[in-house]
Formats: C-alpha cells, structure tokens, sequence
C-alpha cells in the first residue's frame, strides 16, 4: 500500500500458531533448529554483495545480493526461489547494533530501494547504528517474479453505475487469476505473508543475526506483526508505520478505504474551495465535490482524451485515489482535476508527468513492469485468505456503499480475482496476539490504512506504543509532516526509548 498502486489495500498476513517458525518454535536450540527443520544448506548461502543493477540504487551506495529460499517451507529439499535482498551498511562499525529489515508496503511493493530512503530519515547516531536491509518479496521485482500478463490491476476498476459495469469487472477478475494459475500453477500456493516471513528469518539467518529489527510501512506493518507473531524472540526493535486492522484481512481492509477517500474527498474539497479564483473548481466545498461526482459521469458518456489515453468512469476513482492521499499534494490534486476537466471540454492538455506515470499504470502497467507488481499483489492477498466467491455479495456490497460513497464504493467494493482462485490457502489467516514491544505510528486522516484499524491493529500488538500524528498522509517516517514522528522512531532505534504512554503529535 505505498510507494506503488499496489499499495491498496491488500495487505496482509497471517499466522496460526503464535510461537512456530515454520516447522519449529523458536524456542528450540539452535542444534536442534538447524538440524531438525532441513534449512541449514540455505542458513549457510554464501553471499555475494555487488553493486544493484539499477543505476540509481548503485549511485546510493546500496548493494544487492540474491538468497536461495525454499519454495515450499514443508519441503526444504524440494525446489528453490531466488529472493534479492539489498543492504545500505553501518555508517560506523564500530557503534553497529545489528540489522534493521525493512518491507515498504503493497503487498507488491519493490522493496530493494527502501533503504536508501529510511537512510535519509535517520539520524547520524541511527545510521551508525544498522545495516539497513531491502528485500524484493518472494514473486515481485528481482525475487522469482510472476508475469501473468496483466493489463490492469482489476481490484481497483471501478464498477460504474450500472450491471454491465458490474459484470465486465467480474469477467476480468476471473481472466486475471486464470491468466495466473495457468502460468503459476506450482508456484501460487506458495506466494503468501507466511512464507514472506519465513524468508524474512532466513535472511536474517544468513546474514549472522540472532535478532533483526524491522521497520514495515502499511501491508509492512502486517509482516512486521507476523514475523513478530511467528519468531517473537528474534525480535529486536520494531517499528509498524501505518498499520491496517489485520482481523479485516484483506477485503475488508479494501473495503474501509471507502469512506476513508470520500473523507479525504471532502477535506480537499473545502481546501479547494478557498481557492475557486486559482483553480475554478467550485467557490464551496459542495460544489468542488460536486465537480468531481460530475466529471466522473462526463467520463462514463465520454472517455477524456488525455496524454494518449482514454479515461473513463471505470479508471478515473483510481487517479481520484491517488492524488488524494496526501493533504501536502493538495495543489497537485487541483492541478490534475483541472487538468482533466479542461481535457473532457476539448482543449489541448500537457499532462503532467505525475499524472502520466498514474495513468500508465491505471491503463498500460506493462509499459514500466508494474503488471508484475500487480501480479505479486493479487498472489499475496490471495494466497493469504479466501474471499467470497458469490457475485451477489460484491453486488450487495456495492449497492450499499454507493450511497454514501458516490466515488470510491463502486471502486473498492468490486468483484476481484481471489474470488476465482484455484486454491484455497495452503494456512489459515494467524491471528496477530502478543506482547511484542513495538513503536506504532498513525495518522488520522489516512486514506489507505484508517486510523480506526489502525487502533486495533495497537490493540492485537499489546506491547506497542502508538504515536498518532492528526494529518492526512499514509507514512509517517518519510513524510515532512511530522519531526516528531521522526524523532520518536529514531529515538527508538537508537536506544530503545518509547514513548512512556500513547503520544499525540502535534499538528
């Protein structure tokens, strides 16, 4: 859920058993663990450290590495995936305490560029301090990734206003799992939060640690609490940096981004309002969102013509998606609808590159690579828990929404392709339950992951310490919003201060 598209809502992980690391709980030695579970000719890999072939994570001084992983954790001897993990090191070895691993959202989010960027965020003491890890997830970017041929993410699509909307995005749901379990057949039963957190161990097994820390972001704070859950005492410190409600996994974590967007709809409206003479959207906040509602249905009658493409009323909620995530865009988001609006009334547009990289990825993915990002979303979520499989309770759903939720219900309430999975989940959804001390961090005007789940997210994670932040963003470390989130985190990293109660930033 950050950082890419993908980022929506899908997040998320699970885990039965609280203590079990697979095949055994984390309190057995280490003799017995590395004799007894088979994983001892991956905990002994070699590494090779290289410069990351892309350009900008080579210029930033990240290195890149690839870690074999069992594909299927029952069966160690049985076929291997390559997972590519990357590494930003100490600044001073001398003051190193160990790693910080790291996952940045989606599920489908690349993770291989995410140090360098919490890198910026931290303090000189805190850089001394970890080797900050990235990893790519098992069936995204470098790791093993899927390419199902997707053309479009179809959880996202709008349904529209009327049943043939409806039942086009109910015929692409299905074309896109089959597309996938005809290519994937042995590999998707394996693609899940579970296994991603066993990867997670390995690594951290082949890199000598005792312990990791773990900073995740949105669908990241879900691994982070499964990992938690699963290896409580390989833990060091752990950062969850806007957290969903995990017991909402995974559609109905989709479905609270409803009226989380309409109220963020609503929020940039009465901004834009003030600005009626700037940007001429409408002179109150009713007649801005009445703007955007009618745009929508221009769109339906008329696909706008803008940079290439043609956006109808199944894709624009998702452009109106992602501008709207963050109250510092506000004058981006008004120059984009302004943008479109003069689009639909004929006049020539030079769309920005903002808007041209979302539209990209609404209607072309497979021009950047993101229909592989796509891909390992729906097999995560997918491959994690079971969602209905009736057409009737997506139409119910959407009915109920629409009232309330002009916008984003017919959006995030649509059919969607785990509803066509070939399998059942190979483990049961892990309930998140323990005492693990952990630095929460959430923002109240979160679109992606509301501050409602994210409360109970802090209620399942006993040992946390939340730090709310009462803004319109999704991330808190690497935004400017708040120096004090900021600092909370790398104190924390530092020396393990927290917050001695729940903490209230101020706006």
């Amino acid at each position: 859920m950050r950082h890419t598209a993908t980022t929506t809502a899908l997040a998320l992980s699970l885990t039965t058993a609280a203590t079990m690391t697979g095949l055994l709980p984390v309190t057995a030695t280490k003799a017995s663990a590395s004799t007894a579970d088979g994983l001892d000719r991956f905990r002994h890999q070699p590494l090779k450290w290289s410069a990351c072939k892309d350009p900008k994570l080579a210029d930033s001084g990240t290195q890149c590495a690839t870690v074999k992983v069992p594909l299927d954790y029952s069966d160690p001897h049985g076929r291997t995936l390559d997972v590519a993990i990357s590494r930003i090191k100490a600044a001073d070895p001398a003051k190193r305490r160990g790693i910080l691993q790291t996952n940045p959202g989606g599920p489908g989010g690349r993770g291989l560029g995410t140090p360098a960027i919490l890198r910026a965020q931290m303090t000189p003491e805190v850089a001394a301090a970890y080797d900050v890890i990235g990893m790519d997830t098992r069936g995204l970017g470098e790791s093993s990734p899927l390419d199902c041929g997707l053309t479009r993410a179809t959880w996202l699509r709008s349904v529209g206003t009327d049943r043939a909307g409806f039942d086009e995005s109910w015929r692409m749901a299905k074309s896109d799992a089959d597309a996938c379990w005809k290519k994937y057949p042995d590999i998707l039963p394996h693609i899940s939060t579970r296994n991603i957190a066993r990867d997670v161990d390995l690594v951290r097994s082949v890199l000598g640690e005792q312990k990791t820390s773990f900073l995740g972001q949105s669908y990241g704070t879900i691994l982070g609490a499964t990992y938690a859950q699963m290896f409580p005492r390989r833990v060091d410190r752990l950062v969850l940096d806007s957290a969903p409600d995990p017991a909402a996994y995974w559609i109905g974590m989709q479905q609270v981004m409803g009226p989380a967007n309409e109220r963020a709809l609503d929020d940039f409206a009465a901004w834009a309002a003030g600005r009626h003479k700037q940007y001429g959207l409408g002179a109150t906040p009713a007649a801005v969102r009445a703007t955007v509602e009618h745009l929508i249905r221009r769109a339906e009658a008329k696909p706008i013509a803008i940079a290439g493409f043609r956006l109808d009323d199944h894709m624009l909620p998702l452009v109106l998606f992602a501008f709207g995530t963050d109250e510092a865009g506000n004058e981006e988001y008004a120059g984009v609808l302004r943008q479109l609006i003069d689009a639909a009334d004929g006049k020539p547009v030079e769309a920005t590159d903002s808007l041209r990289a979302w539209l990209t990825f609404a209607l072309r993915p497979q021009d950047t690579g993101a229909n592989v990002d796509l891909a390992a979303t729906m097999a995560i979520a997918c491959g994690d828990v079971a969602t209905p499989r009736d057409p009737g309770w997506y139409r119910k759903a959407i009915e109920r929404a629409r009232p309330a939720q002009p916008v984003f219900g017919p959006m995030v309430n649509g059919p969607v392709p785990c509803a066509f999975w070939k399998e059942k989940p190979r483990e049961e959804l892990t309930r998140i339950s323990n005492d693990v001390p952990s630095l929460q961090l959430q923002a109240t005007g979160d679109t992606r992951t509301p501050y409602d789940g994210g409360l109970a997210m802090h209620r399942r994670m006993r040992g946390s310490r939340l730090v709310t932040v009462p803004v319109r963003t999704h991330g808190l470390y690497d935004s400017a919003h708040s120096p004090c989130a900021k600092k909370a985190v790398n104190d924390y990293l530092l020396d393990g201060r927290r917050p001695d109660k729940d903490a209230t930033c101020p706006r």
